[in-house]
């Protein structure tokens, strides 16, 4: 009996994977990945058709094939594919917009079979070339550039300014000559490369920062005016140069780490929760000097108008604490709001911190 069994067993395990087999032969494809290699933008979609060829006993249909991605697009053979005979699974990819590399799968479903099969396309697609009015899209006449607000990012209280390259284009059909008169802050300096800029040329505005003799910590936005030779407003060029500056501090050792002053601030988040609009509120931060050394809060800035900070002791000795106070105004604000005030201190492992003052103001009306 036992042997009886163990023979059945033995002959369904075989039955299984033998119909298995059949079923995986059924299907067959020349290949199963395609790679598209490197291809253009410009050039359109890319298309691959794989080909297969039913290997089995019976006539075989797609039911659906689907894409692992809207920028795929799969068609298929939509008749029954006989034995012997061949069909197709075709993939379209779009690389409208889509620079870079891709793989992307197509998921192919048969009638009366479980297992799915699984066909995948790769590539990389090189961006479309752009025009230099579409690459500098700002006109100033007949001077083009990417924005009017030239952004030098974090610029540091170093003895080194921070010098910041901007793309320029003359898209006229006469020499720009820029002129070496510029307004601007006394820690802003310009130059210009070339001097003459020639037609359909491409050249550079450097920026030349000095965070040290600004030493206005945190976001700064100043406006500066340039100009060229160009006839009448159009010779007046207006930018704006934005910045946040950062205290700079030379590289220290461990052990004068470990001597440093620390910032610690209590809970960086208040939430005033509902108030009605025109209310003032007001709420206090603790910061505390958790170092070995004098701590000097140098600024206290908030991001809004709206919102008011004060210190009430600019030196903490080790162990010592003081407050930054905050007083929202809601006048002519609604809804959600969210504000912060950053606090800037001699602390060199975080000298910028934030914290953070959160509200809900209801327009007259709305208390219930």
């Amino acid at each position: 009996m036992m042997k009886s069994r163990i023979l059945l067993l033995v002959l369904l395990s075989w039955v299984s994977v033998h119909v298995f087999a059949q079923q995986e032969e059924e299907i067959v494809f020349s290949e199963k990945t395609f790679d598209f290699g490197t291809i253009k933008e410009e050039d359109g979609a890319a298309i691959h058709q794989f080909s297969f060829i039913n290997k089995g006993l019976q006539p075989i249909k797609i039911s659906s094939v689907k894409a692992s991605c809207g920028c795929t697009t799969p068609d298929w053979t939509k008749e029954e594919v006989k034995p012997g005979e061949t069909g197709f699974i075709q993939a379209k990819y779009n690389t409208h917009n889509r620079p870079g590399s891709f793989n992307k799968s197509l998921t192919v479903m048969l009638d009366g079979q479980a297992s799915p099969v699984r066909l995948y396309i790769r590539g990389n697609v090189t961006p479309t070339p752009q025009s230099m009015d579409e690459d500098l899209p700002t006109a100033m006449g007949k001077l083009r550039v990417k924005y009017r607000s030239f952004n030098m990012g974090k610029v540091l209280t170093s003895e080194e300014p921070t010098t910041k390259k901007f793309d320029v284009y003359n898209s006229g059909s006469e020499p720009i000559v820029f002129e070496k008169e510029f307004v601007a802050p006394e820690f802003i300096k310009l130059k210009f490369s070339p001097q003459i800029l020639l037609p359909k040329e491409s050249g550079e505005i450097e920026v030349i920062y000095d965070g040290k003799a600004n030493n206005n910590l945190g976001f700064n936005s100043d406006n500066v005016t340039f100009y060229t030779d160009e006839e009448g407003d159009d010779a007046t060029k207006s930018i704006s140069v934005y910045a946040t500056v950062m205290e700079y501090f030379p590289p220290l050792s461990q052990e004068d780490l470990a001597k440093a002053p620390r910032l610690k601030i209590s809970s960086p988040v208040h939430d005033f929760g509902k108030i009605k609009q025109g209310e003032k509120v007001t709420t206090s931060f603790q910061l505390y000097n958790a170092g070995k050394t004098e701590l000097k809060i140098r600024e206290a800035k908030s991001n809004c108008s709206c919102a008011d900070a004060s210190v009430k002791k600019g030196t903490l000795k080790p162990g010592e604490s003081t407050e930054v106070k905050i007083t929202f105004n809601s006048n002519g604000r609604r809804g959600n709001q969210q504000k912060s005030v950053t606090i800037f201190s001699n602390d060199p492992t975080a000298s910028a911190q934030r914290v953070t003052v959160k509200a809900y103001v209801e327009a007259e009306g709305e208390f219930k």
